[in-house]
């Protein structure tokens, strides 16, 4: 009797799911296969739209004989890596501040909220105007310190180093609360134990909380590696790229190919390869993780 009434459940279920399943596959599964197909055609744009023509490997052959793909990845790369640590380490530790805080936390919490729910070219429109070389605040303030007023968004290695900076300060918030909701669900008894066993509070942290905190600092790597590898919004007010293509991601790179140069098969290209290093660098994260937990002895 269960497994005659198991199928008409399962028909069923499959059946109220049916419309949310289309419209998964309508906006994520076709454009996926779609720009596959179109980074290993020959793609012509006339009056009557995109034709397709024979299969060919001419997109990726330009794409990995270019040197400014490999400026864009190694950009790309290295400002996720970076941001993606830096946000790590002062999320957590502004968690763990917070779980310590009694009444005021509401209301520190609103306001860490703030940054995070700008709108990112909102964000990256003030930062452009505090950093910029004339009238910015940032400017203006390395010039009392340092000397000489800089020109931040116009050399290389600053320009960077603000990209960095204002990715940090929109998004460790994101990665705070995720880590306090981690926090909040480690049972109290576990701390109770590793007091009575005499343990230190950084022992405690490294011992107890941190192997607790594995799988959601997991989830918070997983997220921010995904937005920041498609980092677009932000170099692209801040320095359209520049100073020359120092700031130039790969989705920047995709994007003058594609609407700039016109050539779909060719920003397609970009888009396969992107997905699939970001898919690797997630799968690895969370291989990564995984070991750990398992070597933590937990489930």
């Amino acid at each position: 009797m269960k497994r005659a009434s198991a199928s008409p459940r399962r028909r069923a279920g499959w059946l109220f799911a049916s419309p949310a399943l289309l419209v998964v596959g309508a906006v994520t599964v076709f454009p996926v296969l779609f720009s596959l197909i179109l980074s290993f055609c020959e793609v012509k744009l006339d009056y009557g739209g995109l034709r397709l023509g024979s299969p060919t490997l001419a997109h990726y052959e330009a794409l990995l004989t270019s040197p400014e793909w490999y400026q864009a990845l190694a950009f790309t790369l290295g400002f996720t890596v970076v941001s993606v640590f830096l946000e790590l380490v002062l999320g957590t530790v502004v968690a763990l501040v917070l779980e310590r805080l009694g009444a005021a936390r509401g209301w520190i919490l609103a306001l860490l909220l703030l940054p995070w729910a700008l709108i990112n070219v909102v964000a990256a429109q003030l930062w452009s105007y505090l950093f910029n070389s004339t009238y910015g605040a940032v400017s203006w303030l390395c010039g009392q310190l340092f000397g000489g007023q800089p020109d931040i968004l116009g050399e290389p290695v600053p320009a960077m180093a603000a990209m960095v900076a204002v990715d940090v300060w929109k998004t460790t918030p994101f990665v705070a609360i995720v880590v306090l909701a981690g926090l909040m669900l480690i049972p109290g008894d576990v701390y109770e134990a590793a007091e009575i066993d005499g343990a230190s509070t950084w022992t405690t942290f490294w011992k107890v909380t941190l192997p607790q905190l594995r799988p959601i600092v997991a989830i918070a790597v997983l997220f921010r590696i995904l937005q920041a590898f498609g980092i677009f919004d932000l170099p692209f007010v801040l320095t359209q790229g520049g100073p020359g293509t120092a700031t130039q991601s790969v989705a920047i790179l995709g994007y003058r190919i594609l609407f700039q140069n016109l050539d779909f098969g060719g920003g397609a290209a970009v888009a396969v390869l992107t997905a699939a290093i970001v898919m690797g660098c997630c799968l690895l994260s969370l291989r990564v993780f995984r070991t750990q937990v398992d070597e933590g002895g937990q489930a």
